[in-house]
C-alpha cells in the first residue's frame, strides 16, 4: 500500500456506495430493526407489553435471544415530508447534550464511502441558511436557549430532525429537547447507522 494515499484513490477509482438506490454494501446488525417477543429488563423501557420502541431502544442487547436483530436499517419515522427540498437539504446540527457518537454518524455520511452530497444534502454553519435543523443528546438547562434561537433563525418551511436515542426519547441520560410528535423526523439508533440517516433524510423529502 503506498502512502501516497491521493494516488491510490485515482489508481482504484470510485468507491461511493450507492445506497440508497441499491442495497447496502454490508448489512449492519447494530443497530437495526429488532423483532421477538416477550419481557425483558429493558433500561429504557424501550420493551412494554411485548413490543419494541425503536426511538427508546440503546441496543445494549439485554433483551437478546428474546429480541433479535434483523439488520434492517430503516429505523427511522417520518411525520411530515417537504418536497420543496429535493433540490437540495441544508443541515443545521446542534448538539443539545450528546455523549459524541451521533454527531460522529452524522459527520461520516459526508465521506466518500456515502458522500450525501451526491444526493443534494449538505451541511451549514448557521441556522439561517438551514432547512432542517438536526437534534442530537438529551436536553440540557444551557441549551435550551440556543435550541430556540437556531429555530427561530431558520426560514419557513423547516424540518425537525432528532437523530438518535437521547434526541427521540432521553435515553438513559435524560430527556428529550423536544416531546415526541414534535419532530418531523425521529431517526433511531444508538448511535443510528450512516444508512439509516441517508435513508431517512432522503424520505423525508419525498424521495
Amino acid at each position: 500500500m503506498s502512502n501516497f494515499w491521493f494516488y491510490e484513490g485515482l489508481r482504484k477509482g470510485k468507491k461511493t456506495e450507492k445506497f440508497p438506490l441499491e442495497e447496502p454494501a454490508e448489512k449492519l446488525l447494530r443497530p437495526s430493526l429488532m423483532t421477538g417477543e416477550g419481557e425483558t429488563g429493558c433500561p429504557t423501557e424501550a420493551i412494554s407489553d411485548g413490543k419494541w420502541d425503536a426511538g427508546k431502544c440503546i441496543f445494549c442487547r439485554r433483551c437478546e435471544p428474546e429480541f433479535t436483530p434483523t439488520g434492517n436499517q430503516s429505523i427511522y419515522s417520518i411525520s411530515g415530508k417537504e418536497k420543496l427540498f429535493r433540490k437540495s437539504l441544508y443541515l443545521y446540527r446542534l448538539d443539545s447534550g450528546s455523549c459524541g457518537a451521533c454527531n460522529v454518524e452524522l459527520g461520516t455520511i459526508f465521506d466518500p464511502q456515502y458522500d450525501a452530497n451526491r444526493l443534494n444534502i449538505f451541511m451549514t454553519n448557521t441556522p439561517r441558511h438551514a432547512d432542517a435543523i438536526v437534534i442530537m443528546g438529551i436536553m440540557t438547562e444551557g441549551m435550551k436557549e440556543a435550541l430556540d434561537m437556531a429555530y427561530e433563525a431558520m426560514p419557513e418551511p423547516k424540518l425537525i430532525i432528532s437523530l438518535g436515542a437521547c434526541a427521540i426519547s432521553g435515553g438513559i441520560l435524560g430527556n428529550s429537547p423536544l416531546e415526541r410528535g414534535k419532530y418531523n423526523v425521529e431517526i433511531a439508533g444508538c448511535p443510528p447507522s450512516p444508512y439509516t440517516i441517508l435513508e431517512a433524510l432522503a424520505k423525508s423529502r419525498g424521495d
